[in-house]
């Protein structure tokens, strides 16, 4: 049994975190202190006089407090913390005087603490000898003592050898059948276990007296059981019911199929329970309400408690318990990876801290740096790895290409239209790369029509220049046949400037088997220059002869498997990676540091802003007549179909239904055409190229379709559904119109945006750079959309939040600091670094 000055310690210490008001027991301290002085005065009837002259002084210093102010009640609580010191030292000093039962002697090792509740050592002063071996009184619920694992005694010594990756089947309370529940949370092993954190928090150390309880609000009440009892309903539901008071009022305290609580929960015990105030009959009640006696270390109540995911079977108390117990042991035993010097250098906690605050907090603030520490952690080896991707790729031997200079520069000279300064930054960064004879990995980051495939152009000119060959291999075959007309366009530009000229040739799935022979031989003999294509480039007949540049465009659609499929067929080739989805820099570093970034983040002169307009429902007739204007002009337009969610059949069927109630009600005088994912790749080849030769008025596309044939005709594209899309997602579509000197036009027509639509809506009718609007699409919906820009091999980060930029910085300049000491962690201080780098990608590091 806890002595009774424990018990008064708890109430003290609850009584000064609510800063000395005398509101959190019955009647108050006074009141408290007669209930008290009568239960310790019976659980101490025969015991050493000193400690009952203690207990004299005490009850004296307890009467005073009600008529006290705050200072002298702080006075008189520190007096009687220090009478309450010296009676614990007195009966610890009885303890050890008594006779030690015969017991065998313990090994040299901590033993492991037996499969009952945890055991408390009394805590001793530094003076006092240490007392003979004898048996430890059991407190249910108190943290179990460090020197002994959480588990079953015989089964210690396994989990000691097996250290955090021991099995959860071996803790003691989980067993193996919650151990396969816990599985379905992705726990196997007691690290598993550490890194289970919680999904949020309830603060329930407010402290308050039932009088002033308020509906709705969560609250803790400290107060005596003054009646506990339980009914059958209807249903068979046994509903347990106590009455609680404080002196103040009483409040009903219900819980549900718990009736094991009748054995726990008995009338006079003072409890401290927690939880929402809910209303029953006009009266504040607490409906399943987390409780805990009074005097144990309390886990469940008056503190902020954690909520962790679950499954069935698992219920939260039992959660926490098993984490109370795991966290105490084994957070003090993990090795931190991360070195001193990089801790110090940023101010982060050490590891163990870090798991203990994030698992049960003494505060908001230290919890939020123990989150941040291990969110810093997943990024920083998210760096380590990429880095060494990066450094493992350019150790390997490349190609120092050599090209004429003079007749690139004549090339650059003999294009229709002048290139930006980010082109040109851009193409002098590439061509630096394939003339030092390190293997390029760039990624060429710019928006819809900012000029990447002319770029892209002049470096596969400049290798053909140097006398080898260049691939680019796009996700569909339109964009594939876009570039080759583009490419073909430009090679007829530089024939007709009296430059050398290469052969170009495009593969997909739709060139014909003798074509397809014919392209395989050239490429093998090295006659074809630079290849166009879609997968089929990557099929086991292609053979180059000197493949040494390869381009992929929009590289997210691609798989890693696919991707290192085309770098194989050269010899380690100068590789670059396209995409048209423009991420903030700081992320882009992020997602891509074992790439070298290059950015176009300007428009080709002459081209107009897209002015871009928000319609509601009511204003749709206004957007149909400014479209047929725009025709009647003899312009082109896009009506992109609602985003529908399921199948793509469902979105196919309701395009179709649209496109036809656009051509019989809306539009029946002008050709329209229809393109959604359902169709057969023919079927899209022939749509599209009607719409590119003007044969189609107005395009209706779902989606999910590439619709990225340039059309400089086409000056309006409506998208239906817009507070569906995000801004990525809209701001690509407005990129489809605007390629010419023509002004156009973006009509978005929202359905019933809420309220974080109508904010996407307002930034893209008034931002039209893709870098500011990806920016904003980071900080209002997160990093999903720019993380799909990662295809495959990329680590699952459970805490890190990559729109806090500043912590995505200091991640890579840590890893950066680090690779120039030991970019193989091959120092000793740096094993536990090397494994937790190695369990985080669970693999080996893949290249983008």
């Amino acid at each position: 049994m806890a002595s009774p000055f424990t018990q008064l310690q708890k109430i003290l210490k609850h009584e000064i975190q609510d800063g000395y008001r005398n509101r959190i027991v019955i009647g108050g301290i006074g009141r408290f202190a007669d209930h008290w002085y009568r239960q310790a005065r019976a659980a101490l009837k025969e015991h050493d006089p000193e400690i009952l002259l203690i207990l004299e002084a005490i009850y004296a210093d307890l009467r005073r407090y009600e008529a006290a102010d705050i200072e002298e009640r702080r006075r008189l609580i520190e007096g009687i913390e220090t009478r309450i010191q010296e009676a614990l030292q007195r009966e610890r000093e009885l303890r050890a005087s008594r006779p030690a039962p015969a017991v065998t002697p313990p090994p040299s090792e901590p033993a492991p603490a037996p499969p009952t509740p945890p055991v408390e050592k009394p805590r001793e002063e530094p003076s006092m000898p240490a007392p003979s071996p004898r048996p430890e009184r059991t407190v249910p619920g108190r943290a179990r003592s460090r020197g002994a694992p959480p588990v079953p005694p015989k089964l210690a010594a396994k989990v000691e050898a097996l250290g955090l990756d021991a099995p959860v089947h071996l803790i003691h309370g989980v067993g193996r059948e919650r151990a396969q529940r816990l599985a379905r949370l992705g726990v196997q092993t007691i690290r598993d276990l550490l890194y289970l954190l919680p999904r949020r928090y309830v603060d329930f150390r407010a402290l308050k007296p039932i009088h002033r309880l308020r509906i709705g609000e969560e609250v803790t009440v400290i107060g005596e059981v003054m009646d506990i009892g339980s009914k059958q309903t209807g249903n068979g539901l046994t509903v347990i019911k106590a009455l609680l008071t404080d002196g103040s009022g009483v409040i009903e305290c219900t819980w549900f199929n718990q009736p094991y609580l009748l054995d726990r929960i008995k009338p006079g015990q003072f409890i401290v329970v927690s939880g929402r105030v809910d209303e029953f009959l006009g009266r504040p009640v607490f409906r399943s309400p987390e409780w805990e006696p009074a005097d144990r270390e309390l886990l469940h109540t008056a503190r902020i408690v954690p909520i962790y995911p679950l499954t069935e079977g698992l219920t939260q108390r039992l959660m926490r318990s098993i984490l109370k117990r795991v966290v105490d042991y084994w957070a003090d035993r993990v090795e931190d990876p991360i070195p001193a010097w990089i801790r110090e250098a940023y101010g982060f906690p050490d590891l163990p801290t870090a798991l203990k605050q994030v698992h049960f907090p003494e505060d908001w603030e230290p919890l939020e740096k123990a989150r941040r520490r291990l969110a810093f952690d997943e990024v920083f080896y998210l760096q380590i790895g990429l880095l060494e991707v990066r450094r493992r790729w350019r150790s390997v031997p490349g190609r120092a290409l050599a090209f004429d200079e003079t007749a690139l520069q004549r090339a650059i000279e003999a294009l229709p239209f002048s290139l930006t300064g980010a082109q040109y930054r851009a193409l002098d960064q590439i061509l630096t790369d394939i003339r030092s004879g390190v293997p390029m990995n760039r990624l060429l980051q710019g928006e819809v029509g900012s000029g990447k495939t002319v770029v892209a152009a002049l470096a596969a000119y400049a290798v053909f220049l140097a006398g080898a060959q260049s691939a680019i291999m796009a996700p569909t075959e339109i964009l594939a046949e876009q570039h080759y007309r583009t490419l073909i366009a430009l090679a007829e530009r530089w024939a007709g400037a009296g430059l050398p000229t290469p052969t170009i040739r495009l593969l997909t799935s739709g060139v014909s088997g003798a074509e397809r022979a014919q392209i395989y031989g050239e490429l093998a003999e090295g006659t074809c220059h630079l290849v166009v294509g879609t997968h089929a480039l990557i099929q086991e007949e292609v053979a180059f002869q000197d493949l040494a540049f390869v381009v992929i465009d929009e590289q997210q659609r691609f798989g890693v498997l696919q991707r290192a499929a085309l770098r194989g067929k050269g010899y380690n080739p100068h590789v670059l990676v396209m995409t048209a989805t423009p991420i903030p820099r700081t992320l882009a570093l992020t997602l891509y540091g074992d790439l070298d970034l290059s950015v176009l983040d300007e428009m080709p002169p002459g081209r107009r802003p897209v002015l871009t307009r928000w319609l509601m429902p009511e204003e749709r007739e206004r957007a149909y007549t400014f479209i047929r204007r725009q025709v009647e002009q003899g312009r082109q337009a896009y009506i992109i179909c609602p985003l529908v969610e399921g199948s793509d059949k469902i979105e196919a069927k309701a395009a179709v239904e649209e496109y036809e109630r656009l051509q019989r009600e809306v539009f029946p005088d002008l050709r329209l055409g229809l393109i959604h994912g359902r169709m057969k790749s023919e079927e899209k080849e022939a749509i599209m190229s009607a719409f590119a030769r003007g044969e189609i008025q107005i395009l209706v596309a779902t989606p999910v379709v590439e619709v990225g044939v340039d059309v400089p005709n086409a000056t309006v594209i409506l998208i239906e559904g817009a507070d569906r899309f995000g801004l990525a997602q809209l701001h690509q579509f407005r990129g489809r119109v605007g390629r010419s000197s023509y002004q156009s036009y973006c009509l978005l027509l929202a359905e019933s945006p809420s309220e974080s639509a109508i904010e996407r809506l307002r930034a893209i009718e008034t931002i039209y750079d893709g870098f500011q609007l990806a920016q904003k699409d980071l900080e209002m919906r997160g990093p999903g959309d720019f993380l799909g820009t990662r295809q495959s091999g990329f680590p699952e980060m459970r805490l890190a939040d990559l729109t806090d930029l500043r912590l995505l910085e200091i991640a890579r300049e840590a890893a950066e600091r680090l690779a120039e000491r030991d970019p193989d962690l091959q120092a000793p201080e740096h094993r536990h670094l090397a494994e937790a780098v190695s369990r985080f990608w669970q693999g080996p590091v893949e290249p983008s």
